[in-house]
């Protein structure tokens, strides 16, 4: 007898009430600086004292509401995304991309040399690559939730399931995130608290990112190969009924016509370009917490809109939509590389495509707000799990036990070999990230015991910010806390357990990699370190 998965808002909510029994047995503490906190930003002295706990009980209701309050950002940013790309949908420009991409690729499996690679091996493994660049350059993650929704139809389309197009970007992203080199989220925090210089062992960082990508992408194509003989083997072939069904009814739907709606928005569109031409004729592009690299992206970007526009629609307005999804994208790695762009902003570039989609589609007013409020509705359970999956950490914050089980897991470094500390620091990151999936926060709230505890067992620091990384990085891809990660699983229809089943092998595998890659940084001389 197969026994029912519980709901994933079941699973969570009893993580909630875990959480909430454990308040009334943890004693409640926290880290306080030990004195004045340094004026070039390096870790303080903390120490740890004993405050009273707060047993939480008829909170474990509450946690939602708070939750939603805290992840109000992920959860607005969801539902405009949902209702944007509903927009989109309408206009079939994606099924279109989606079937000319299919099309491109038979016609490389032509080419003998890519035959026998595979010509779908090769495009899974770019698309990796570029997201786990991402990942590891600028912390991409909450906006991986915005491109499950185009990957997830293009890996079914393939052949593959929904499984395959979150790993494609979901899973590239966090494989760079976790052997992030110049990620200023994670990296740069926790060694500008450890006082060391920005972005310093590079070289060793960037071995590593190639290593764990040569791992993580490898597991993703052995498993892509066994769905592609037999896509009833997947875990997810129920749940996928809906994306299946959805492409079956798109992919003989054909609109060639060009309206006079997409003409008006394209030349509004090109004159809202030029005049950001104007003000800002030349971006720097930082990568990391470098210099960055500096040239007229936005006025390159605005002459590309004009040619491509242009011959989008003189072939059909779909085209032209899709050439606006395809700048939209380019726009946000700009806006995100050359001002910082965060959910806000990322949210609302979005919400102008999908408008701006509906009306070049030659859509009314009434026929674009049904549409969109048709997409929140759909995406709805999706957001609705962020907040509550919140909950959990606002009960062990509320609880006053979360700097409490931190110091009981720094206390079994006492007295250990060079390796053994370094790798009880990355199983005390890893069991951390599970309670606070947030780099950047955990850094915060560990470097500053971690970095001085470091010298005083002769350890390099630097050796303790791989352990942060590592431990930071890979149980973001498992971790019900996340609020990214039960994002994405609500946008592509995946139950988390049936998730935890199939990425439970590879994180595994990318915990034992992470104990391997840390021997090196105490046992030799690298750059650095």
């Amino acid at each position: 007898m197969i026994k029912k998965v519980p709901h994933t808002y079941v699973i969570v909510f009893s993580l909630i009430v875990i959480a909430a029994v454990a308040t009334w047995f943890v004693p409640g503490g926290e880290y306080v600086p030990a004195g004045e906190i340094p004026e070039d930003g390096s870790a303080p002295e903390v120490v740890f004292k004993r405050v009273e706990s707060q047993p939480q009980t008829w909170q474990v209701f509450s946690a939602l509401f708070e939750g939603f309050e805290k992840q109000s950002g992920i959860i607005v940013f969801i539902l405009m995304i949902g209702g944007a790309f509903w927009i989109l949908n309408d206009s079939k420009a994606i099924d279109i991309g989606i079937l000319s991409f299919l099309n491109f690729t038979r016609k490389l499996d032509k080419h003998k040399a890519i035959r026998i690679i595979g010509a779908n091996n090769l495009i899974i493994v770019m698309i990796m690559l570029m997201f786990s660049v991402f990942g590891a350059v600028f912390g991409m993650s909450e906006e991986t939730i915005a491109f499950v929704v185009i990957l997830v139809p293009l890996a079914i389309s393939m052949g593959y399931d929904s499984i395959m197009g979150v790993a494609m970007v979901f899973v590239a992203a966090g494989l760079g995130f976790a052997g992030a080199v110049l990620n200023p989220f994670t990296i740069g925090i926790a060694q500008g608290l450890a006082g060391l210089p920005l972005f310093s062992g590079f070289e060793y960082r960037l071995f590593c990112w190639i290593v764990i990508n040569i791992v993580g992408i490898s597991y993703v194509l052995w498993y892509g190969s066994r769905i592609k003989k037999d896509p009833a083997r997947s875990p997810v072939y129920e749940e996928d009924h809906h994306w299946r069904h959805e492409i079956s009814e798109n992919s003989t739907a054909t609109n060639h016509a060009t309206y006079k709606a997409s003409w008006v928005i394209y030349f509004l569109l090109l004159a809202a370009l030029i005049l950001f031409s104007v003000q800002w004729p030349s971006t720097t592009l930082k990568i990391g917490g470098g210099e960055g690299i500096t040239g007229w992206f936005i006025p390159a970007l605005t002459a590309l809109f004009a040619i491509m526009g242009f011959i989008a629609l003189r072939k059909s307005s779909p085209a032209f939509v899709l050439v606006i999804l395809g700048f939209t994208i380019l726009f946000l790695i700009v806006g995100v590389m050359g001002f910082g762009w965060y959910i806000m902003e990322i949210a609302t570039l979005f919400f102008a495509m999908g408008i701006l989609s509906g009306i070049a589609m030659n859509n009314s007013a009434d026929r674009i707000t049904h549409l969109f409020l048709e997409g929140a509705k759909d995406i709805m359970s999706a957001a609705l799990i962020v907040g509550l999956a919140r909950g959990i950490i606002v009960i062990l914050e509320n609880g006053k036990i979360v700097h409490t089980i931190l110091h009981a897991m720094a206390g079994g470094m006492q007295d250990l070999g060079n390796i053994a500390s370094v790798s009880v620091m990355y199983v005390i990151q890893t069991l951390i990230n599970i309670i606070i999936p947030s780099g950047s926060a955990k850094a915060a709230l560990t470097m500053p015991i971690m970095a001085p505890f470091s010298d005083l067992i002769g350890l390099s620091r630097q050796a303790t910010v791989m352990a942060f990384q590592f431990g930071d990085g890979f149980t973001n891809l498992i971790t019900p806390t996340s609020g990214v990660l039960i994002g994405v699983l609500g946008v592509a229809r995946i139950p988390y357990v049936k998730w935890a089943r199939w990425i439970g092998p590879l994180i595994t595998i990318l915990i034992i990699l992470g104990f391997l890659l840390l021997i090196p940084t105490v046992t030799m001389n690298l750059n650095g370190f």
